[in-house]
């Protein structure tokens, strides 16, 4: 692999040298300073400490999760690399998933991230917060990149290609593959350089202090509300009508949720969404019948027949004043599509304000979702400020100041009644 001062360097339209000569990329196969034993003792952890705090610059961080079979969103191994003080491996089961051991090195320097938003929480869970920020994908999302995944951006900026590898893999696995941890450790071997050249491309396309605000409201972001009948999301709900049956579908859902979090087990891996639609809609009313639908005739449903019966059972006698409605509780505007019949005006506005983000967005090569988050330029078009002031609407709204300062001018034009057709 070649050393990291001799990679290819980013052209002014983010590509590279290499690409510009029709070079083909070079992988990358093995991590520069060789594998790191993983770190999972306390004396280890502080050795780790101490090296990372010796180190010069940002920190490329990165966290593996073991989503789709865990219930738990947890860190199972957690990659660190600084200039001077190489890649660090960590895994946090044996360190009983605290590695606060390890804030005295991190709080302070920017850490670099891919997707951090992904990342952030289980890092916050083992004890670490960044005291800066700065995210690869959003950056490349506002340099107006076509690809923004971590293998792309680097093949592109850096002429260097990554293996498609485990990100998806059960991460909770033990003992962890080798080449998984080349994998992991891969992950970061390239962040602060490609950091460095996202940065260079933003600063020359004046986007840079526009994508600080960015990763500063990544950093700051509070967890998300808890969402409002989250069985409301099962797969193939749509095939339920009835408030009976829907009722089966929250029993059996939460009842899933309840034993999934017991087990640490991913929901679907206890109980798949189909099984649920097709028990509530059969509506059987004794265990014996349940067990006769194909998901439920295994051996593991077999020795939960009468858990999952019970659930469906509450759900058959509820009283009918507490069976859930047909559909959720809006809250804020109604879908797009009903605005033409219920509000011609509303509709009229939003039209007019995707035009005029569509342009924006093509002015300045930033996808429209990342110059305003949709959902509040809804909120905005239906009910618009009575006083007319869009940018303080958008400022209560959470958008950042580069946003209201490119998008207000549009919005404005796009509300006033002159302009709607």
């Amino acid at each position: 692999m070649p050393a990291e001062a001799e990679r290819a360097k980013p052209t002014v339209d983010g590509g590279t040298s290499g690409d510009a000569e029709g070079e083909a990329p070079t992988p990358l196969l093995r991590p520069v300073d060789g594998l790191p034993e993983v770190v999972r003792d306390a004396a280890a952890l502080a050795d780790t400490t101490a090296a990372l705090a010796a180190g010069t610059g940002p920190i490329a961080v990165d966290a593996e999760r073991a989503s789709g079979f865990r219930y738990s969103q947890r860190a199972y191994l957690v990659q660190l690399r600084r200039a001077g003080s190489g890649t660090a491996l960590v895994d946090p089961i044996p360190l009983g998933g605290d590695l606060t051991g390890l804030a005295p090195a991190l709080d302070g320097p920017e850490w670099v991230l891919h997707a951090a938003s992904q990342d952030l929480p289980c890092l916050a869970e083992a004890g670490l917060r960044p005291a800066r920020l700065f995210d690869t994908e959003l950056a490349g999302r506002l340099a107006g990149l076509p690809r923004v995944g971590l293998g792309p951006l680097t093949e592109r900026m850096l002429g260097l290609s990554l293996e498609k590898g485990h990100g998806a893999a059960d991460w909770s696995r033990r003992p962890l593959p080798e080449d998984w941890l080349v994998y992991a450790a891969l992950d970061v071997e390239v962040l602060v350089e490609l950091r460095d050249a996202l940065a260079a491309l933003l600063q020359e396309q004046g986007k840079l202090g526009w994508a600080l605000e960015e990763f500063e409201a990544v950093r700051t972001a509070g967890p998300p509300p808890p969402r409002a009948d989250p069985w409301r999301r099962t797969s193939g709900i749509h095939k339920v009508r009835k408030p009976r049956a829907l009722a089966a579908v929250r029993a059996l859902w939460e009842a899933r949720d309840r034993l999934a979090a017991e087990r640490d087990v991913a929901p679907g891996r206890v109980l798949p969404d189909s099984a649920i639609v097709e028990a509530a809609v059969a509506s059987p009313t004794s265990p014996k019948a349940l067990s006769q639908l194909p998901v439920f005739r295994g051996r593991a449903q077999r020795r939960l027949e009468s858990y999952w019966f019970e659930a469906l059972r509450s759900a058959q006698t509820l009283p009918d004043s507490e069976l859930p409605r047909s559909a959720a509780a809006a809250d804020g505007p109604p879908p797009v599509s009903r605005w033409s019949d219920r509000d011609p005006a509303a509709a009229a506005r939003l039209s007019a304000a995707r035009t005029g983000l569509a342009e924006l967005s093509e002015s300045w090569s930033v996808p429209v979702e990342n110059l305003l988050q949709p959902d509040l330029l809804r909120r905005l078009c239906w009910s618009p400020p009575s006083d007319g002031d869009v940018p303080l609407f958008l400022e209560r709204g959470g958008a950042r100041t580069w946003q209201i300062a490119l998008t207000a001018p549009v919005l404005e034009k796009a509300l006033s009644p002159r302009t709607q057709p």
